[in-house]
Formats: C-alpha cells, structure tokens, sequence
C-alpha cells in the first residue's frame, strides 16, 4: 500500500517478465500431478502406449505396405510426435487462465503470461517426452538415423506454433461459448487423428483425397518432417510455407479476439464454466 515505486529500465522489466513466464511455466509442468518429474513421466508413458497401439493397428490391418521405406517404428513416431506437441499445445493454450481468472488479480500476472507459460511448459514436456523414447528406443532397440534431424525439429516447432495459432483462436471463442468451445476443442482434436495424415503418406494420395486433408498446417508439418526424417522420401503434396503463413494468420485473429474478450472480461464468466 506504502510501497514506493521504483522506475524500471527496458530491460530490467523485460528480466522480470521472463522471470514471471519461467515460474509460471513450472506451475503449468506441475500442473498434473504435484510432482513435476512425475508429470513428465506421465507424458512420456502416454507417448510410448500411443506408439505401440499404432504399431499393433497398422500390423493387424497390415497397413505396413503403406509406409514410408524405413524405420517402420520412426515412421509412426514421426507421425504421433507431431500430432500430440499439436493437439496438447491447443488444450493448453485453451486452459489457461483468462482475463476473469484469480490469477489476474495479481499485478504481475497478465494473460500473455498465462498464454507464454502454457505454450513453453507444453513444448517443454513434449520435447522431453520425444527425447527419452527416442533415446531408449536407440539404445534398447537398434540405432536409428535421422536424414536432417534440425529440418525435422523444425516441424515440430512448426507443429507446436500451428497449435498456438488454433488455441488463440478457441481461447478467444471460449468466455463467449465455454460448452461450444469444448466441443468444438474435442472435434478437432479427434478428427486430427486422421486428418493430421499421420497414418499415411501423402504422395500416395490421390488428388481427389489430397482436397480433405492438405487445408491442415498440421498434415503439412508431417509430411515434411518424413520428408527430413527419411532420405529416400521427398514430400511433393506438401509444403513448409503454407502451415507457416496459416499460423501467423491464426495468431493474429486470436490475439486480437483475446484483446477484445480481454476488454469485456467480466467475473460471472467463471460461473458458466
């Protein structure tokens, strides 16, 4: 109440903010469970029984003709990788704290914060994730060879900031229409189990399919990362511009309808939730 305050420089508050987003980040990691190493053993259990039941499908249905010349079990990693940092970047993005949240009545707090910590502990955790069942997989199973392992890093930023761009657009949507939004959220993110093209390769596809699947930045993401994962695939029905020029689009019209919710932010909201 008495406290005097001290004038900031451009980059002591720029310190500051990045160490408000780092604490935040660990709260958003802790998030699941109260230990933070278990939260991330979590994820990496869920990613390794994702990989074995695609495994065990594509064996059943015997759709291993379908791949991509190679490392069949680094074909369906490259696939599930990138549509889990896609789709948990979205429910992140779209859980976090809102302009009527608690959260926000502390001063520091802003729903950029908020919004950075979410999108930076998702990636955070994901990336860990890959790295670990990648490791064990290397060690434990065979070596494994990635063609252009930073191109296919790549992607996956690219997947993971797709799924920012989408969580803005829904996190803007959500204080208007909660139940709509949660829908709309779940739909999404099951029809990316097969529009995300993860269990198949795009250049087989014939160009009366290609039309269901190549308007998702995240189908393009995967494509090109087989594309640098795998030396003897060259990605022709996909491109790398195309889901970079959709996100900035999708960002862009989210943060403005975060702005403008943000504007109209109102205590009743979080009865509707």
């Amino acid at each position: 109440m008495f406290e005097r305050a001290q004038p900031q420089t451009r980059l002591t508050t720029a310190v500051g903010i990045a160490e408000l987003i780092y604490h935040n980040t660990v709260r958003s990691v802790r998030k699941q469970h109260a230990n933070a190493l278990m939260a991330i053993l979590i994820n990496i259990l869920q990613t390794v029984i994702f990989v074995l039941a695609f495994f065990l499908l594509f064996s059943v249905l015997g759709m291993r003709g379908s791949a991509i010349r190679g490392d069949f079990l680094l074909y369906i990693m490259s696939g599930i990788f990138l549509y889990m940092v896609h789709t948990r970047t979205v429910t992140a993005i779209l859980g976090s704290e809102g302009p009527a949240s608690a959260m926000m009545k502390h001063a520091p707090m802003t729903t950029a914060v908020s919004i950075s910590s979410a999108a930076l502990s998702t990636l955070y955790v994901q990336l860990l994730s890959m790295s670990t069942v990648l490791y064990f997989y290397h060690v434990i199973w065979g070596p494994i060879t990635i063609h252009e392992w930073h191109g296919a890093l790549g992607m996956v930023l690219l997947a993971w900031f797709s799924g920012i761009g989408v969580g803005m657009i829904l996190l803007a949507m959500k204080p208007w229409a909660p139940q709509f939004v949660s829908i709309l959220a779940m739909v999404y993110t099951r029809a990316n189990m097969i529009a995300s093209g993860k269990m198949f390769v795009a250049n087989k596809l014939h160009a009366n399919m290609l039309v269901f699947f190549d308007w998702n930045p995240l189908f393009h993401c995967i494509d090109q990362a087989r594309g640098f994962t795998f030396a003897n695939y060259f990605p022709h029905n996909s491109s790398v511009a195309y889901p970079i020029y959709v996100s900035i689009a999708l960002l862009m019209i989210g943060l403005m309808g975060e702005f403008y919710t943000r504007k109209h932010a109102s205590l009743s909201w979080n009865a509707r939730h």
